[in-house]
């Protein structure tokens, strides 16, 4: 017997040999539980009451089953899971430096000062503070400037550039909206298609990750320096009252220097007060976001998606080859039209000019997108197989991008058309260069096809990136104004009414114009730039173009009647489609 059972009591009424049975019974469940033998022994080694029967030893639940497992831990169940984007993202960052916490307060100071009037060149001088608190967290991590980061960082402040030189809203809206994705880009570095995707909005992953980390440093900050603070919060009013003071006695003084100095403070009344706190904390929210995604990016390439299922040959390609069939069809039929002539179309159809121009843009512009998604669900389930599934993958979807290219250039085509029958509207210029992005789109597909596609995905963002900010920079309403005046030079055709809800871009166009043409399509645009008194930061090239223009003008030149002066808005002498006084498929 050995020294461990020696030791042991044993009871009086227990025969041995059932205290053999149970020692080996519990033994044996202490193997199979994947406990150790010996704190089962000493278990089973506690004394009895005597005259108690000895009961055979319960098996719980998990040793009666095939493998160990183990109990579950109560610790563990209550812990919350870590999320994605945590899981997603790398170690904590270092401690954010004084140099991350000025900038992000320069941020929110300029934005509660310049922002609250409108947008103009302020969003620059914004987003200045901003990027220099991303680069300072970034340099404090160790990250590097890598090419693409700089690509994403240099196109999102050049369309920063589109509000401070147009005055149009709707392609501001889309530059800046633009500029956010590309700027949280350029701090995520993604390359695949979800990590585009992901990254272009991972900004707003991080702002509570960022709030806490900037107010960890300002407490850490607060905490060790409690006797500078005050040096520094005394100093600074002390400057503060001697500009005020000597200011106001030097603008009193002098009537220029008064004009200069109320043309650089901002106006900042107490009414727009709590306009000016939302965008305070609109811009420290902001800077801190962007911080933070700089010294800790989310990894956003770690999402993968599992490739589709392989298809056969014969399942693939044979829906993608009648396809093509049919795009041949159709080019064929387009190229017969363009040699014979539209009045031979018209004549056979019985559609007028506008008619036949109108009748096809769109169609062909959601061709063209359909055929964007059937391109990617046939890259998703492409044969993988055998070695020659690559040049078949190729040829067939080659193929298929060459004759959509065509179809795009025929939308293009009907869009001129469209355009000369109707004239030039927002919402004619936006599709059409949504069209034209596409064929672009096309093209990078067909590189790709040759060239590998680990690019494309980037490629693919960088150029709908150009596209906005070449939008924005070639003036959509003031094409929209040459447009139309040149119209109304070729067949005494205008829509007045229309060009007067244009913005200032358009000023320059309208006035050439002849009278009394001219003050009726410049009268609204006019009245809006008097009522409103922009400072020098939220304006833009374009209104201050706009307000020199009009300033040579008469305060009496704009007060004739323009209702003798109102032309048709639609119809052309061309195809006799004299029928067609307005375009319904366009209200904008």
């Amino acid at each position: 017997m050995s020294d461990h059972t020696s030791e042991t009591p044993r009871p009086e009424d227990a025969p041995e040999g059932s205290q053999r049975s149970e020692g080996s019974e519990l033994s044996e469940m202490s193997e199979r539980a994947g406990r150790p033998g010996t704190a089962a022994m000493s278990k089973a080694a506690m004394p009895e009451p005597r005259g108690a029967a000895a009961e055979p030893p319960k098996v719980p639940v998990s040793g009666q089953q095939d493998g160990p497992q183990r109990p579950p831990n109560p610790r563990q169940q209550g812990r919350p899971q870590a999320s994605a984007v945590s899981r997603l993202r790398p170690a904590n960052p270092p401690a954010i430096r004084t140099a991350t916490l000025c900038s992000v307060l320069a941020t929110a100071i300029l934005s509660a000062l310049l922002l609250g009037d409108g947008l103009g060149p302020n969003l620059l001088i914004v987003a200045v503070p901003a990027a220099l608190a991303a680069y300072f967290a970034a340099q404090a991590a160790g990250r590097r400037l890598r090419p693409w980061t700089g690509v994403w960082a240099v196109g999102g402040l050049a369309l920063l550039a589109v509000p401070a030189l147009r005055d149009a809203g709707w392609p501001t809206f889309l530059a800046v909206v633009s500029a956010v994705a590309l700027g949280s880009l350029a701090l995520h570095g993604s390359r695949s298609w979800l990590g585009v995707f992901l990254g272009s909005l991972g900004l707003f992953s991080s702002i509570t990750d960022g709030l806490a980390w900037g107010g960890r440093g300002v407490r850490e900050r607060m905490a060790g320096s409690r006797g500078r603070l005050g040096v520094v919060f005394r100093t600074t009013g002390v400057a503060v009252v001697l500009l005020i003071v000597f200011g106001a006695l030097f603008a009193s003084a002098d009537a220029a220097f008064a004009d200069v100095l109320g043309n650089l403070i901002p106006d900042v009344s107490v009414g727009d007060s709590p306009w000016r706190l939302f965008l305070f904390v609109i811009g420290l929210v902001g800077a801190f976001a962007a911080a933070y995604s700089a010294a800790a990016p989310v990894r956003w390439d770690g999402i993968t998606v599992r490739p589709g299922k392989a298809s056969g040959r014969l399942e693939w390609a044979l829906p993608l080859i009648v396809l093509n069939l049919l795009f041949a069809v159709f080019i064929a039929i387009q190229l017969a039209v363009l040699l014979g002539g539209y009045d031979k179309v018209m004549a056979e159809t019985d559609l007028s000019y506008s008619q036949y121009a109108r009748q096809g843009f769109w169609q062909l512009l959601w061709a063209t997108l359909l055929t964007l998604l059937v391109i990617a669900i046939a890259l998703r389930r492409a044969p993988r197989g055998r070695g020659n599934d690559r040049t078949l993958v190729r040829s067939v979807l080659g193929t298929l991008c060459l004759l959509t290219l065509i179809v795009v250039a025929s939308a293009l085509r009907r869009m001129d058309l469209y355009v000369d029958a109707y004239g030039l509207t927002r919402l004619r210029i936006s599709v059409a260069a949504m069209e034209l992005w596409l064929g672009v789109v096309l093209v990078l597909i067909m590189a790709a096809g040759v060239f590998g596609a680990r690019l494309l995905p980037r490629a693919v963002a960088a150029s709908a990136a150009a596209a906005v900010l070449a939008f924005g920079l070639v003036s959509p309403d003031g094409l929209i104004a040459e447009q139309n005046v040149q119209r109304y030079r070729n067949d005494h055709s205008i829509d007045i009414d229309y060009l007067q809800g244009l913005s200032a871009d358009a000023v320059p166009a309208l006035d050439t114009l002849p009278e009394p043409l001219r003050s009726c399509a410049l009268k609204d645009i006019q009245r809006s730039l008097r009522s409103s008194d922009t400072p020098w930061y939220a304006k833009s090239w374009g209104e201050a173009r706009a307000r020199g223009i009009l300033r040579k003008r008469g305060p009496n030149d704009l007060a004739q009647s323009c209702d003798a002066s109102r032309t048709s808005g639609g119809g052309s002498d061309r195809g006799g489609d004299e029928d067609d006084q307005y375009d319904p498929y366009d209200p904008y």
